[in-house]
């Protein structure tokens, strides 16, 4: 026993009786600042007090019984050796304690059956939480999420994420690749290569190796919706519109898919309490737009003027449908909107198959023919299909809505669309 020991285990059962009966804590010195926290409970905390730079510090050994009084004093002895070489005791118990809870976090994941901290999974999950899901809607987190699960993680997810190299994940994009799915192997690179930016910024690795492999997955094939953009054609079309002999609902819709420049999604989700008819306008709220999710919450409503050919397409609606929230209910309950099949479903009916006219294809139609045919400026034309402005500086300080101007075009388009309806000419400029 060395000199400055000062305690033996019967002196502390002895210490550990006494506080039990007296319900009081007591302190018991060993001697070079180990002290032993006697508790009522029959348990002692191991301390070990230590000076740094003038100033007291205290750092925890472990408990009693579980570590000895021999473990505590090798430990208080390798402590002060460590010390004695420049050690800082609290920065070192901290760097301890981390570990041992990160062993912990590592033992519980296994046990349920998930890779580790490290892992390409892991931190792919925790970038969907913290970064993806609160930028984009429910629905496209869903869809990354699940694109990774079934794509990436059964290769990649176990794999350190800092041991990755870009020859290894073309290899994982080559199977997406190989089953001709071009457009899900881009989604899933630009996922991943955000997954790998995350890593960085957190630590985990110190590259993204997806930014390598730019030129090395084939390109997809520029698409376009299927519309037709030659007056002879949009005349046939609107013909076939207003002849329609379906569900009345639904050729009111067909007809306003031409009229509103509306996406599919926000013409059949209108609501009776976004049409004023003393304005002529639909204000369509920031929430239902084609915005990113903070832009969804904070963004301006979309503002759509209506012409007299729209306002009495609604007036003909009003009887029909006024006893829903939905300008266009569902055939099953009123509580829904439309399918959005329906308008697609009509226009097949019509004869019109997916690659001649499909419901976005309305918007298409409309943006070629302002341009080439009614010489509407673009920006105008932009601002009434509500497309985002491309430069950041652009969405952050052009708050032009244009409404004066779109309201003239809306009323030029619909007298534009009847006058081509009605009569045999191809085209204004004829």
């Amino acid at each position: 026993m060395a000199a400055t020991d000062l305690l033996s285990d019967r002196t502390i059962q002895a210490a550990l009786k006494a506080a039990a009966v007296a319900g009081k804590s007591r302190k018991l010195s060993d001697g070079a600042g180990l002290v032993l926290d006697v508790r009522p409970t029959g348990v002692g905390w191991w301390r070990l007090r230590f000076w740094r730079d003038g100033k007291e510090g205290m750092i925890s050994l472990g408990t009693y019984p579980v570590i000895s009084l021999k473990a505590a004093r090798i430990k208080r002895n390798e402590a002060r050796e460590a010390k004695a070489h420049g050690a800082d005791l609290s920065e070192k118990r901290k760097q301890e304690k981390a570990e041992r809870a990160r062993l912990r976090e590592v033992e519980a994941l296994e046990a349920a059956g998930l890779p580790g901290p490290g892992t390409f999974e892991y931190l792919a999950r925790e970038w969907l939480e913290v970064r993806h899901r609160p930028a984009v809607s429910e629905g496209h987190a869903k869809t990354t999420q699940t694109r990774l699960e079934k794509m990436v993680f059964p290769w990649l997810g176990r794999r350190p994420i800092c041991e990755i190299e870009p020859p290894e994940l073309l290899e994982c994009l080559r199977r997406i690749e190989s089953r001709g799915a071009l457009e899900t192997t881009h989604r899933v690179k630009d996922a991943c290569s955000q997954v790998f930016r995350y890593g960085v910024s957190t630590g985990a690795c110190a590259r993204n190796p997806a930014a390598d492999l730019r030129e090395a997955l084939k390109p997809v094939p520029t698409r376009h919706f299927a519309a037709i953009v030659d007056p002879k054609g949009v005349k046939n079309l609107l013909r076939d519109l207003v002849a329609y002999k379906g569900n009345p609902i639904t050729r009111a819709a067909l007809r306003l898919s031409a009229l509103l420049l509306l996406r599919p999604g926000e013409l059949r989700s209108l609501e009776w309490s976004w049409v004023d008819f003393e304005t002529a306008t639909l204000t369509l709220p920031s929430a239902v737009m084609k915005r990113r999710l903070d832009e969804k919450a904070n963004g301006q409503p979309h503002v759509v003027p209506m012409a007299a050919q729209v306002v009495a397409i609604f007036q003909e609606l009003q009887p029909l449908t006024m006893h829903s929230r939905y300008v266009f209910p569902s055939i099953l309950t009123r509580e829904k909107c439309m399918s959005e099949n329906t308008v697609r479903s009509a226009l097949r009916r019509l004869g019109y198959g997916n690659d001649d006219m499909i419901a976005h294809g309305f918007r298409a139609m409309a943006r070629t023919m302002l341009a080439e045919q009614l010489n509407v400026q673009p920006e105008v034309i932009e601002a009434q299909l509500a497309h985002a402005v491309s430069d950041s500086l652009g969405r952050a300080y052009n708050r032009t809505q244009y409404l004066t101007q779109r309201r003239d075009m809306m009323t030029m388009w619909a007298n534009y669309l009847e006058q081509l309806q009605s009569t045999d000419e191809g085209s204004r400029n004829e």
